[in-house]
């Protein structure tokens, strides 16, 4: 009896188990891929964060040790900070230029040359 059913719904019950691949396809798809892209930016955000505390960090140690003769001073003690600031802002900048936005499905099919 159920057969016969589908055979009087064929046109519906087409129509909507085409538009749930489609769904299925342009949703579900995507987002599978996008796992892996998220976590390598994670990833890659988490080391760049660490890489550039130490960085400031070492920096400041530096200044303060090295040259603290130099900054010696009610207002010339924030100088290190200010150079470590600067690092930080320098490091942010460089990270920020080297950002890709590439989608996260590439195009299977080759582009055509405009003439």
């Amino acid at each position: 009896m159920q057969s016969e059913q589908r055979r009087s719904d064929g046109p519906v019950a087409d129509t909507i188990d085409l538009v749930r691949e489609y769904v299925r396809q342009e949703t579900l798809g995507p987002l599978r891929g996008a796992g892996r892209w998220i976590g390598f930016g994670l990833l890659g955000s988490l080391l760049i964060g660490i890489g550039t505390v130490f960085f400031v960090l070492g920096v400041l140690r530096l200044m303060q040790a090295e040259f603290g003769d130099v900054f010696a001073g009610r207002w010339m003690s924030l100088v290190p900070y200010a150079i470590a600031l600067a690092c930080t802002l320098i490091v942010a900048a460089l990270a920020l230029l080297r950002v890709n936005k590439q989608p996260l499905q590439r195009d299977s099919t080759p582009s055509e040359e405009v003439r």
